[in-house]
C-alpha cells in the first residue's frame, strides 16, 4: 500500500508540473493532498509535516542562500544597464576582422556573462537580440549562428558564479553532512560553495576552448559558413586597444575580484555578492561616458575590502585605528555609491532590476519550502529506502546507479528549471551516491554539466525556447534544432571526459584547501 501512494505522488507531482501551474505550489500541494489521504488509510505518520516550520527557519537563517539575491541583483543591473552590450561589441569589433570572427566572439562573449550574470535566460536574449542581425547580415550560416548563440548562453550554468552552483552547493553540502552521519562519521566535513566554484573552473573553460576550436575548424573546412565581413563593415570593425581594454577591463575587474575574494578566502560568497551588486550598481550608474568614476569607486572598494580583510587583521589593528584609517576613503566611496545609485534610479533600471530580483529570489525561497514539504512526505512514504533499492538494483554497480541518475535528470530536464532539480531530485538521489564513495564535488560538477546540455537539448530544451523567442522569423526552428546538435555533441564529449577524469573537475579545490 505504501508503494502504491508512493507512486502515486511521483505520478500526480509529473502530471502537474506539466500543467503549467506554479511549481511551487505543485510541490507543497500535491505533496500534502497525498499525505492527507495517506495519513486516512493509516499509512502516513502525520508527525514528519511538524519538521515544516524548522525546514522553513533553517532556510531563512541559511547564510548561503543570502548570496542568490545579490547575484541575482548583480548580474540583471548588468545585463540591463548595458556592458552586456559593450563587452559583446568590443570583442566583436577585435574579431571583427577574421573569418568567424563573430562566432569567436560570441563565445569568449558568453563566457563573459556567464561569469558576470550566471542566467541562461538573459545571456541567450542579449546575444540573440545584439548578434544575431549581424551575423545573417555578414552570410554567416543561420544553423551556425543559432547553434553558437544557444550553446553560449548555456554557459551560464557552468562557469561561477553560476546560480545553479550556488544552489547546489547548500543541496550537496546538506546530502554530504547526511550520507557521512549515516555512515557513523559524527565529525562531517562540508562542501562549500568556494569548492564548487573552484571545480567548475577547469571544466567550464574547457567548454569553451572546445567551443573556439570548433569554430576555427568550421571557418577552415566551410569557409561559407563563416566568411569574413564586408569591407566596410570591416573597417567599422576596428577597435584600439585603448578602447577596448576600456570597455572590457571593469567588468572583467569585477568578475576577478568577486571570484578571487571567494576563492582566495578573503571575503565569504555573501560578501562577495554583495561586492558584486555594488559593483554593477557603480558600472551601470555611471555608464561609458563617465566610466573613469565607476574605476574610482571600484578601486575603493577593493582598497576598503583589502584593508578590512587583509591588512588590519595581519597586523593586528584596533577598532580604533579602523576607524580611523578608514573613515576618508569609505565617505568617498559612499558619495560615489549614492551618485551611482540616483543615476541608476533615474533611468529607471534600479526598479526593474529590483523587481527582477524579487521576482526570482521569491520563487527560489518558495520552491526551496514547496521541496522541504514534499521531502517530508517523501521520507514518510518510504522514498528512501525505495531510491536506495533502486539505485543498489543498477547494473554497473555505483557508477551504472551514477549514469542511470544522470540519464533521469537528463530527461526532467526538458520539463523542470534547474531549480526544481536541484531542490526536489539532487537531495533524494546525492546522500544514496554520496555514501558509495562518490565525490561530492565531481558529483556536483557532473550534475551542473548534464543540467547545461539538457537545456540545450531539442526539442524542449530552455535555451532554444529563449532563442526563439528573441530570433527574427527568417531563422526556422530547423534550423534552430540542427544548429545546436554540434555543440550538444561537444558537450556531451567534455562531460565524458569529466566523467572518466575526475581530477579534472577536483583538483583545484582540494589545491587551495
Amino acid at each position: 500500500m505504501t508503494d502504491f501512494f508512493l507512486a502515486a505522488l511521483v505520478v500526480s507531482l509529473l502530471l502537474c508540473l506539466m500543467s503549467g501551474f506554479p511549481v511551487a505550489f505543485v510541490l507543497g500541494g500535491v505533496s500534502l493532498a497525498v499525505a492527507g489521504i495517506a495519513t486516512l488509510v493509516g499509512i502516513f505518520d502525520p508527525s514528519f509535516l511538524t519538521a515544516i516550520p524548522q525546514r522553513i527557519f533553517a532556510a531563512m537563517t541559511n547564510d548561503l542562500l543570502l548570496a542568490v539575491p545579490a547575484f541575482v541583483f548583480m548580474g540583471a543591473m548588468l545585463e540591463r544597464s548595458g556592458i552586456a552590450s559593450e563587452m559583446l561589441d568590443g570583442i566583436g569589433r577585435l574579431f571583427g576582422r577574421r573569418r568567424g570572427g563573430l562566432g569567436y566572439a560570441i563565445t569568449i562573449v558568453g563566457a563573459l556573462l556567464a561569469a558576470s550574470t550566471g542566467i541562461v535566460g538573459a545571456t541567450v536574449t542579449t546575444m540573440a537580440l545584439l548578434s544575431l542581425p549581424v551575423m545573417l547580415k555578414w552570410g554567416y550560416s543561420p544553423r551556425l549562428a543559432s547553434g553558437a548563440i544557444c550553446a553560449a548562453g548555456t554557459l551560464g550554468q557552468i562557469i561561477p558564479p553560476s546560480l545553479v552552483l550556488v544552489l547546489l552547493a547548500d543541496t550537496i553540502s546538506s546530502a554530504y553532512q547526511k550520507a557521512q552521519l549515516a555512515q557513523g562519521i559524527f565529525s562531517p566535513e562540508t562542501v562549500s560553495i568556494s569548492d564548487l566554484f573552484a571545480g567548475a573552473i577547469v571544466p567550464g573553460f574547457l567548454l569553451v576552448a572546445v567551443y573556439l576550436v570548433f569554430q576555427a575548424a568550421v571557418a577552415f573546412f566551410l569557409p561559407q559558413t563563416s566568411p569574413p565581413p564586408p569591407e566596410q563593415s570591416a573597417e567599422d570593425a576596428s577597435i584600439g586597444v585603448f578602447e577596448l581594454a576600456t570597455q572590457l577591463l571593469p567588468p572583467l575587474a569585477l568578475i576577478v575580484g568577486v571570484l578571487g575574494s571567494i576563492l582566495g578566502g578573503v571575503a565569504t560568497p555573501t560578501e562577495s555578492a554583495s561586492i558584486g551588486a555594488v559593483g554593477a550598481i557603480l558600472l551601470a550608474g555611471f555608464g561609458k561616458e563617465r566610466r573613469g568614476w565607476a574605476n574610482a569607486g571600484l578601486g575603493l572598494l577593493a582598497f576598503l575590502v583589502i584593508l578590512k580583510q587583509v591588512v588590519f587583521p595581519f597586523f593586528g589593528a584596533s577598532l580604533l585605528v579602523e576607524r580611523l584609517v578608514l573613515a576618508v576613503p569609505t565617505l568617498g566611496f559612499v558619495a560615489i555609491l549614492g551618485i551611482a545609485l540616483i543615476s541608476t534610479w533615474r533611468s529607471n533600471n534600479l526598479a526593474r532590476v529590483c523587481t527582477e530580483t524579487a521576482r526570482l529570489s521569491a520563487m527560489v525561497f518558495m520552491i526551496l519550502i514547496g521541496a522541504a514539504v514534499l521531502s517530508l512526505v517523501f521520507r514518510g512514504l518510504g522514498g528512501e529506502e525505495a531510491v536506495h533499492a533502486l539505485i543498489e538494483a543498477a547494473p554497473g554497480g555505483v557508477y551504472g546507479a551514477l549514469a542511470m541518475v544522470m540519464a533521469v535528470m537528463f530527461l526532467l530536464g526538458f520539463i523542470l528549471d534547474f531549480i526544481e532539480i536541484i531542490f526536489v531530485i539532487v537531495p533524494t538521489v546525492a546522500p544514496v551516491l554520496l555514501m558509495s564513495g562518490i565525490d561530492p564535488i565531481w558529483l556536483a560538477i557532473l550534475i551542473s554539466m548534464n543540467l547545461q546540455t539538457s537545456f540545450l537539448t531539442p526539442p524542449f530544451g530552455f535555451a532554444l525556447f529563449y532563442f526563439r523567442s528573441s530570433a527574427p522569423p527568417e531563422i526556422s526552428t530547423k534550423d534552430i534544432y540542427l544548429g545546436v546538435l554540434p555543440f550538444i555533441g561537444l558537450q556531451v564529449g567534455v562531460l565524458m571526459l569529466v566523467a572518466f577524469f575526475p581530477q579534472i573537475s577536483t583538483w583545484l579545490p582540494y589545491a587551495l584547501r
